[in-house]
């Protein structure tokens, strides 16, 4: 059971740059619905001691990272632009009956979600806040920070930097890498121009063979689940990936390349496709470094475009490993700048982007759906999520609240087995069980 104790607004402490701020078109394209994030820490703690340390850093804060404290407004055709009024962040304080035994292997349920604010969905959008906090105490002495994070203001490089830097900060420690926060850098300057290649990545996914729409799929139950993967099991795939490879003086397959790979064929095969049924894998990729010149290390916003794949099932399953990690390593190596920019023009020409966006959630028939027959895999493994102390020591554990609709799939590093990953699944439950004994039974 749970009960809400105080529900305030935390403001910067100091005046802060007011007016519009613009978006760029990775910014506008993106997921429009919070991140919801879980810390967990283990006690004993003194609670008031912690609620109030979290309030005077947040508003401090608040102030380098002034855009979370604003509001998004609607500007047609689906995009939006940023009011820096600075209205602030919502922050939260509950307690819970729940242990964090309770919890068991941290996979998100609605109790792990109910630790993290909700969005009023139905408030006029200029007045939902773009930062969200809950900080619950539990009846082991331990405590949750719940944290929800517009995904239109910022991808996991920028919110955990955001969450870096708010830690720091309540250690007593000084600002150490102020955000860039000047968007204009990712915003289409040539718009006139027609993109200058084709960007499957934004047609219409396939749909199952025979269906005229995904509606049936949208509405059909889920489950989602927690996979491990041992740092032998990971070696063993990318051995397996690599294996038989056309070109063996290329670079090695990556643990992303082989570990989604993996996941492409074992879903293709719980789902039960038909052979010539098409299929396509998604994934985000950070482009900070992939433009030139390369964005500013600490840019603040959504540096991440869309990237996608496909095949058939027949392919991906009567062809080794190595072939789905190939047809991902293509769509990585395609995306050089001249490539990004060109998808920048084609999203700035869209007159309505938001049949683009993918709205996050689940039974959501807005946007694009990314379920069966196709999968979205997110890679967290390069974000450093671990270490958001404080003042109280390590957190023992952080990980998604919920992970979007159908076909998603998260996949991070273990906190507690250096190497190792977690692998959060998002299925139908009719397949869920086929899908974790093909994962471990083709390692």
């Amino acid at each position: 059971m749970m009960k809400l104790l105080e529900s305030s607004v935390m403001k910067p402490t100091e005046r802060t740059p007011d007016g519009i701020m613009s978006l760029s078109e990775f910014d506008q394209a993106g997921v429009i619905t919070h991140v919801p994030v879980v810390y967990f820490y283990q006690g004993p703690i003194d609670f008031d001691s912690f609620i109030v340390t979290l309030k005077q850093s947040l508003t401090k804060v608040s102030v380098p990272f002034y855009p979370l404290a604003g509001r998004l407004h609607d500007i047609g055709g689906g995009r939006f632009e940023v009011d820096r009024n600075p209205i602030g962040a919502q922050f939260l304080v509950a307690e819970s009956e729940a242990t964090i035994e309770y919890f068991g292997d941290f996979h998100p349920t609605p109790e792990l979600r109910a630790l993290v604010p909700l969005v009023d969905s139905k408030a006029p959008l200029h007045e939902q806040p773009l930062l969200l906090v809950q900080v619950t105490k539990l009846s082991c002495g331990g405590i949750c920070l719940g944290t929800a994070i517009s995904h239109v203001m910022a991808d996991g490089p920028s919110g955990s930097h955001f969450i870096t830097e708010w830690a720091r900060i309540a250690r007593g420690e000084q600002l150490s890498n102020p955000p860039f926060l000047d968007r204009t850098i990712l915003q289409v300057k040539d718009s006139l121009l027609p993109p200058s290649f084709e960007h499957p990545e934004y047609s219409p996914p396939p749909l199952l063979v025979g269906r005229s729409d995904a509606m049936e799929e949208i509405t059909k139950k889920t489950v989602l689940v927690i996979l491990k993967l041992t740092k032998k099991e990971v070696d063993k795939l990318k051995e397996k990936a690599n294996h038989g490879r056309n070109n063996v003086n290329a670079r090695s397959y990556s643990s992303f390349e082989a570990i989604a790979g993996h996941m492409w064929r074992c879903a293709s095969k719980a789902r039960r496709h038909e052979s010539q049924q098409p299929t396509r894998l998604f994934f985000p990729m950070d482009v900070r470094n992939r433009l030139e010149p390369p964005l500013p290390q600490f840019y603040f916003g959504n540096a991440i475009c869309r990237a996608a794949t496909t095949s058939t099932s027949g392919e991906l399953l009567s062809k080794p490993l190595s072939y789905a990690s190939s047809k991902i390593r293509e769509e990585i190596d395609k995306a050089t700048d001249e490539y990004l920019r060109s998808s920048m023009r084609l999203l700035k020409n869209l007159p309505d982007i938001s049949e683009y966006r993918n709205f996050h959630s689940p039974g959501c028939t807005q946007g694009a759906f990314h379920g069966n027959p196709n999968m979205a895999v997110n890679s967290w493994t390069r974000i450093p999520i671990y270490g958001a102390d404080f003042g109280w020591g390590k957190e023992i554990y952080n990980g998604p609240a919920a992970v979007g609709s159908e076909g998603k799939f998260l996949i991070s590093l273990s906190s507690q087995e250096e190497d190792s990953f977690v692998i959060v699944v998002h299925l139908q439950v009719a397949h869920v069980e086929d899908f974790k004994k093909f994962f471990y039974e083709n390692i």
